[in-house]
C-alpha cells in the first residue's frame, strides 16, 4: 500500500532529479541510466537513492566553484558580439578585461562566431568582477567559464580580442597571456 508519505518522498526525488538534471545539463536517457530509477521504471525510495542524489548535487557545484570560481551560471542564449552575452537569470554580460572589434570593423564576425560557437545553448559559468561588477551601460563584468574555460582568455590567446584592463579590477588580464 502506497501512503501519502511515500508518494511525497517520490515526488520530491523527482523534483530534486529535475533540478540537478537542470544544473548538470544531463539528459533524460542519463538519469534513467542512474541508480535513482530502478529498471521497472519505479523510483528507489531507499536511503541509497538519497544518498547518490546528495553526492551527485555536491559534485555538480563542487565541479563548477573549483574548477573556474564560479560565482553563477546560466544559459547563453544570445551573443550580442565578441566580448557581450546574455545569459538566463543574470542578464547582459560584458567579458571583463578584454575587447573585441565592434560591428563593421575587422575581425567583428569573427570574434561574435567564436562566442557563438563556445558558449550560445550552453551553461556558462561567471566569475563577476568583485572590484566592479557593473559597465557604464549596466552590464554586469565577469569572467565566462564554458566547459572549465576562461573565454576571456582563449579570445585573447586566438587573436579575437586585445587587453582592455579598467581598474578597478579584481582580475589582471595581462596574466591570461
Amino acid at each position: 500500500m502506497i501512503t501519502s508519505e511515500t508518494m511525497r518522498r517520490q515526488y520530491l526525488l523527482i523534483i530534486i532529479c529535475i533540478m540537478i538534471v537542470a544544473v548538470s545539463g544531463c539528459t533524460y536517457e542519463d538519469v534513467l541510466n542512474s541508480s535513482l530509477i530502478s529498471s521497472n521504471g519505479t523510483t528507489d525510495n531507499s536511503s541509497s537513492a538519497a544518498s547518490n542524489l546528495s553526492t551527485t548535487s555536491s559534485n555538480v557545484s563542487t565541479t563548477l566553484n573549483s574548477a573556474s570560481n564560479v560565482e553563477v551560471s546560466g544559459t547563453c542564449y544570445k551573443v550580442v558580439d565578441g566580448d557581450t552575452i546574455d545569459v538566463e537569470g543574470v542578464g547582459r554580460i560584458r567579458f571583463v578585461g578584454v575587447n573585441t572589434p565592434e560591428r563593421g570593423e575587422s575581425g567583428y564576425q569573427e570574434a561574435k562566431n567564436f562566442v557563438k560557437e563556445m558558449c550560445l545553448g550552453k551553461t556558462v559559468g561567471l566569475n563577476i568582477d568583485d572590484k566592479k561588477n557593473k559597465d557604464k551601460y549596466g552590464r554586469t563584468l565577469a569572467v565566462v567559464y564554458v566547459d572549465g574555460i576562461n573565454l576571456n582568455q582563449e579570445l585573447l590567446k586566438k587573436g579575437y580580442a586585445e587587453v582592455m584592463y579598467i581598474p578597478p579590477s579584481e582580475f589582471n588580464p595581462y596574466s591570461w597571456l
